[in-house]
């Protein structure tokens, strides 16, 4: 969902450095995906295929921290 961002914390030898990836446009979402010893984490259509994608040595990542956009729930949508 538009506004969802993922910060990315991760070892750079003698100080650390923070990357953010942020789903931009409505219909939009971040996925995260560890596999084979990479962090990947991708801007994703609604359709499934990837806008941006970043990847990072797992061994480096010392935080990944979703922030999901605050959400109504239903009973508050249909008041």
């Amino acid at each position: 969902m538009k506004g969802d961002w993922v910060e990315i914390v991760v070892d750079a030898g003698d100080t650390t450095r923070t990357y953010e990836m942020a789903a931009t446009r409505a219909g939009r979402r971040v996925e995260t995906q560890v596999r084979r010893g990479v962090v990947e984490v991708s801007e994703v259509t609604r359709n499934g295929s990837a806008v941006r994608t970043a990847r990072f040595m797992a061994t480096r990542v010392l935080a990944l921290v979703e922030h999901p956009v605050p959400r109504e729930e239903a009973s508050e949508a249909a008041a």
